[in-house]
């Protein structure tokens, strides 16, 4: 009888813990490791780090099985384990550079623990060449253990990521040679029947590349979307035109709306860019990207101040939506605080409202005010800005509604979220990315 590999899933934040429910699910053990106690802790007692529909269901469903175990002992959730896949989110400064050094050491620490034969699996976000290196440098301390490398970007999308990590088109694998083939192809099988094998080097470029290839697109379409608005052309009738072409397709991220947030895509440009440096190859394409999003941040300021000029001060701003994404409860590189402390900068009240998340942090709790009842957050405001698409705010918020809460019925709205609702009346000033502007 063949026997399921016992799989250690290191790194628990949302993407070890989605993989770690997953791999349950589909019946092998699996052992989480973190070396934060108080991650696992919360872990245990049924407790995620971050929100993500269905995830805890599942994770309970794998702990009542006995199928999951979390632990920090390396010791004892690496004794068994017979593939190590390293899931550690790998940290972004405010500027988008990530913190690999962070990986780095905690896989030195899990080396010693590491069996001999054992497969890592790598899908920590790394730039290009790092598994490379981590082979030699573990090779160079026990030239006796025996590790079979291999590297596979994850594929997640906070809100739905239990769906997203069942790919739907195929899954990159990068290994070099053939020992540990068949045993990951049994275990990535179960989530995607088409796996695309390659080096590691070219699994790991595949990622920034992918990633840099969606900033470009966002940036261009951002960019179209702003001469839209002052030339009179609609820039989602555009965006039709656009996916329409058989060469583009209906999956580009050509749509209309706000700056590329949460680290993921900047930090893959970054990674490019910084390996033009080394190697004395331009990029002047992936750094035009990321100029281009910056300038993009400014739309919402822009059309934020021109709306409230003629306020007398100090105008309220309602930001719906606090979270990074609609389905996730993390605040990490969130728009949504980043416009907040720049409207308070400028003299703005500013209330949030948002459906998950119920305390602000600590270092932003005297800068602004948090309310769970929209209508207490729209009361007297001047502008409302849409920041996270939370259903919540299609089914309730209607044109009638805020012209008769707010002070002043003005609107924004950058990725049309409202637009069914709002887009063909006059009772309240509405502005999206690339509509026309009268």
């Amino acid at each position: 009888m063949k026997h399921e590999p016992v799989i250690a899933v290191f790194g628990l934040w949302h993407l070890g813990c989605v993989t770690a429910a997953c791999l349950a699910q589909e019946h092998f053990q699996v052992w989480g490791i973190d070396p934060d106690e108080n991650v696992v802790r919360d872990l245990n007692s049924g407790k995620p780090p971050i929100l993500e529909p269905g995830m805890t269901e599942l994770i309970a469903e794998g702990q009542r099985s006995g199928l999951l175990k979390f632990s920090s002992d390396y010791r004892e959730a690496l004794r068994d384990a017979t593939v190590v896949w390293v899931t550690f989110d790998t940290p972004v400064d405010d500027n988008d550079n990530a913190d690999v050094a962070f990986v780095q050491s905690r896989l030195d620490d899990a080396f010693p623990h590491i069996q001999s034969g054992s497969i890592v699996l790598i899908s920590s976000q790394v730039p290009v060449g790092f598994t490379d290196n981590l082979r030699r440098q573990w090779k160079a301390k026990d030239p006796e253990k025996e590790i079979i490398f291999s590297y596979s970007p994850e594929n997640l999308r906070l809100g739905k990521a239990l769906k997203s990590f069942r790919a739907e088109d195929r899954i990159v694998v990068g290994i070099d040679g053939d020992r540990g083939h068949e045993r990951l192809e049994g275990i990535l099988t179960r989530f995607c029947p088409r796996l695309e094998w390659m080096s590691i080097k070219s699994a790991e470029m595949t990622k920034h590349a992918l990633n840099s290839f969606l900033a470009v697109s966002v940036s261009m379409a951002n960019e179209i979307a702003r001469l839209c608005e002052r030339t009179g052309a609609d820039a989602k009738e555009v965006e039709r035109g656009l996916k329409s072409e058989s060469r583009i397709g209906a999956g580009a991220y050509l749509g209309p709306g706000g700056p590329f947030a949460g680290g993921t895509l900047a930090r893959d440009a970054r990674f490019l860019i910084q390996k033009g440096i080394e190697f004395g190859v331009e990029t002047p394409l992936l750094s035009g990207a990321l100029h281009s999003n910056e300038v993009h941040k400014k739309w919402v300021q822009e059309t934020a101040l021109q709306l409230l000029k003629d306020v007398k001060a100090p105008a309220r701003v309602s930001v719906l939506g606090l979270t990074y994404k609609a389905g996730t409860d993390t605040l990490r590189r969130s728009e949504a605080v980043s416009l907040g402390l720049w409207l308070t900068r400028h003299g703005a009240s500013v209330v949030f409202h948002d459906p998950v998340v119920r305390q602000l942090p600590e270092e932003l709790a005297g800068q602004f005010q948090l309310t769970d009842q929209l209508a207490e957050a729209l009361s007297g405001s001047d502008l409302v800005v849409i920041s996270t698409g939370w259903p919540i705010y299609r089914e309730e918020i209607k044109p009638e509604m805020l012209r008769r809460a707010m002070r002043r019925a003005a609107v924004i709205d950058q990725t049309r979220f409202l637009a069914s609702a709002f887009e063909k009346q006059n009772e309240v000033l509405y502005f999206a990315v690339g509509k026309p502007r009268n």
